[in-house]
């Protein structure tokens, strides 16, 4: 069993690096992006998605984190 569910995560990361292989060379088409006056260099439209992604995932769990840690916990008093 443990070596099916291997096969499985191989086949599914594969598809996944299928489908992002795809994504990349089909999104070739160079843009430039102007956010709040600044204008950025002309890249593919895929390399902006996958940075604009991976940012995301960075600061999306650091948000949590950070918010988290501002709270305090109650602990449970021992009567």
């Amino acid at each position: 069993m443990p070596n099916f569910k291997r096969v499985i995560l191989a086949v599914l990361l594969l598809l996944l690096t299928l489908v992002v292989l795809v994504f990349v060379l089909e999104n070739q088409q160079a843009i430039s992006m102007v956010f709040l006056g600044w204008t950025g260099p002309a890249l593919p439209v895929s390399v902006i998605v996958v940075l604009s992604l991976l940012v995301g995932m960075v600061l999306g769990p650091l948000l949590y984190w950070l918010l988290l840690r501002g709270r305090k916990v109650p602990r449970a008093s021992a009567k």
